[in-house]
């Protein structure tokens, strides 16, 4: 009896065994069939067209970026910073904004037209210049820009935008957009000739002086609605109250307020005399 016991509790312990490891494989083809399911397929495809892109803007960065910012992207001493890690966002508004490839060297890279080769709004340009924010960002990638573009990036709520911005902007924006003048020699640009990719681009990836904002310091909703308030109070399209007087606030309002109204008082003041 005690052969027979031992025996049958041997055999209990193997089909225990067995349906255990049978049961392990099956969980584990399960998990294998289903990631084979839901993992994005089209990116094997796009993968090859990413290489050509990549290979295109690499000749692009070797005309017009190589001398700054060096073969592998390094950077250069006294020339430009590394761009590893930067990300296409950067690029983006850098190019797009024609503040590179740089002029000069100055305390800022100010804004002007872009290179016939990279205007993003020639075919041409606008090749070359996705090929280059894809070389970039396949070295140590980096903030990118969302799918939509133009309107599609003003948010629905304005008046949400402009609290916000109030709060993170105005300080060297001005509360209109038309920007001002920071320390050593740098300014804020004006906002009215940004577009909305332009801003989008320049919250993320924070250039020169301005900090970046992150989706966790502001959701995208959030930035796209502060784009919403920029283009509601640029290009002259908000001036409830009448003349926007060069729209930089306080200054120009209170120096119209001391000359036509205290000059107004001053010269009634005299008048009245004069007819006494």
């Amino acid at each position: 009896m005690t052969t027979t016991t031992t025996r049958r509790r041997a055999g209990t312990k193997l089909r225990r065994r067995v349906a255990s490891a049978f049961a392990l494989g099956i969980a584990l083809l399960s998990a294998g069939a289903l990631y084979t399911v839901f993992i994005p397929q089209p990116q094997i495809a796009l993968a090859q067209d990413d290489t050509q892109l990549v290979a295109q803007g690499q000749r692009v960065f070797d005309n017009h970026c190589i001398t700054c910012h060096g073969a592998n992207l390094q950077g250069a001493t006294d020339r430009g910073p590394s761009l590893i890690g930067v990300g296409s966002a950067a690029v983006y508004f850098q190019v797009s904004t024609g503040r590179m490839p740089l002029a000069r060297q100055e305390a800022e890279a100010n804004a002007k037209q872009q290179l016939a080769e990279l205007d993003p709004h020639t075919p041409e340009g606008e090749k070359n210049l996705e090929a280059l924010m894809a070389f970039v960002q396949s070295n140590g990638a980096g903030p990118t820009l969302p799918a939509e573009r133009g309107e599609a990036l003003r948010g629905s709520d304005p008046a949400r935008g402009g609290q916000l911005y109030r709060l993170n902007c105005a300080s060297c924006h001005n509360f209109t957009g038309r920007g001002g003048a920071l320390s050593s020699g740098k300014s804020a640009p004006n906002l009215d000739p940004a577009t909305e990719e332009q801003i989008y681009a320049a919250m993320l990836t924070g250039p020169e002086n301005m900090p970046r904002f992150s989706d966790r310091q502001l959701s995208p909703e959030e930035k796209k609605n502060i784009i919403a308030y920029i283009e509601s109070v640029t290009n002259g399209r908000n001036d409830p109250g009448g003349d926007p007087l060069g729209g930089i606030g306080p200054v120009s309002e209170g120096l119209i307020g001391w000359l036509v109204g205290i000059g107004s008082l001053v010269a009634f003041t005299v008048w009245l005399g004069a007819r006494a």
